[in-house]
């Protein structure tokens, strides 16, 4: 196995876990491929980062209708902090992988500004052990490896939803950095696919599973697992669904 004593290798051990992450990829890769893609991909991105946005926010309780904030007549500022991360997240590719914690201080300034004081603005809000965590998950996003990159991405996202070191935005954050991931390690490297519509679409599955990761246990962990590598299939379906409507 590749990077057999990397510390998440023993992730792909666990039941159903390898399988949900290949075929997620192998639905990325189809979606990539798509022809629309050659002539049209800005337009594609342009919807990609919307869909995603009103995901993202809506995944916050901040639920509207996609025509509505297409419109810009959606003020609501957890709706506004997701669109501005979504439409920032290409400047942040490089810079994740180099320096993590850099990135979420800015993902969190575009999230939660207008929910939370200026003062807090960046600034992880964590414990001694939640700084050790947040420590360790930085160190992670640095480390190079050839693990899948959904298996990191799904970590990240778990982790950071279950330290919460931003509590105005932090599932904004979290989602933005997953995604940093996949485009980082090259799964998803122009950030055209709707993995956030994806957990979207699995809403009350994300929520049940994001809160097993937490736990921490063997069967928790392979629960959100399994549900992050079937969220990415189900946004490269979205994503795919848009190629085909933009022809």
């Amino acid at each position: 196995m590749p990077d057999a004593q990397h510390p998440l290798a023993p992730l792909l051990e666990l039941a159903e876990v390898a399988d949900a992450l290949e075929q997620a990829r192998a639905t990325v890769d189809r979606t990539l491929w798509h022809k629309s893609l050659r002539t049209h991909g800005a337009a594609v991105g342009t919807e990609v980062s919307l869909r995603d946005a009103v995901a993202s926010a809506a995944l916050e309780g901040a639920e509207y209708d996609i025509e509505e904030v297409r419109t810009g007549t959606v003020t609501d500022p957890t709706v506004q902090g997701a669109l501005r991360v979504s439409t920032e997240l290409p400047g942040l590719i490089d810079l994740w992988p180099t320096a993590p914690k850099q990135a979420l201080a800015r993902l969190h300034l575009l999230a939660s500004k207008g929910l939370a004081d200026d003062a807090s603005l960046g600034r992880p809000d964590v414990d001694e052990a939640g700084a050790a965590r947040l420590d360790a998950l930085c160190d992670l996003v640095a480390r190079p490896s050839k693990l899948p990159a959904a298996l990191v991405a799904a970590v990240v996202h778990g982790e950071l939803l279950a330290l919460r070191p931003f509590p105005q935005g932090g599932g904004i954050v979290a989602r933005a950095a997953a995604r940093l991931t996949l485009a980082a390690r090259g799964l998803d490297p122009r950030l055209l696919i709707c993995i956030d519509a994806g957990h979207y679409r699995r809403g009350p599955e994300y929520s049940g599973a994001s809160g097993a990761f937490a736990t921490g246990t063997p069967d928790g962990l392979r629960s959100w697992l399994k549900h992050y590598g079937q969220a990415v299939s189900a946004g490269a379906e979205i994503s795919t669904q848009i190629c085909n409507a933009v022809r």
